[in-house]
C-alpha cells in the first residue's frame, strides 16, 4: 500500500500487477515456482491427513488422494491470471 498526503488528506493505493496500459500482467517465473512448490506442499499436507481431519472439512480419502495426484499444472484457472 502506497501513501501520500494532498493537502490535508491522506490519498492511500494498493500496489497491483498492472503494466503502463492498465492491462494485467502475468505471474513472474520466480513466482509461477514458488506457488508450483506451494501447491505440491499443499496436495502433499492434504494427502497426509487422517481421515477424521478430513471428514471435519467435508473430503473422503478419495477425494484427498485425487487432488494429491493431480499434476502441478492442473490448477485452478484464476491463478494463471
Amino acid at each position: 500500500m502506497f501513501m501520500n498526503w494532498k493537502g490535508n488528506t491522506m490519498v492511500t493505493r494498493t500496489a497491483s500487477l498492472t503494466s503502463a496500459r492498465g492491462a494485467a500482467r502475468r505471474p513472474s517465473l520466480l513466482a509461477r515456482l514458488r506457488m508450483a512448490r506451494a501447491l505440491r506442499r499443499q496436495r502433499r499436507a492434504l494427502a497426509s491427513l487422517s481421515d477424521e481431519r478430513l471428514a471435519d472439512i467435508g473430503l473422503t480419502r478419495d477425494e484427498a488422494l485425487r487432488e494429491a495426484a493431480r499434476p502441478l499444472w492442473d490448477v485452478p484457472r484464476h491463478w494463471l491470471r
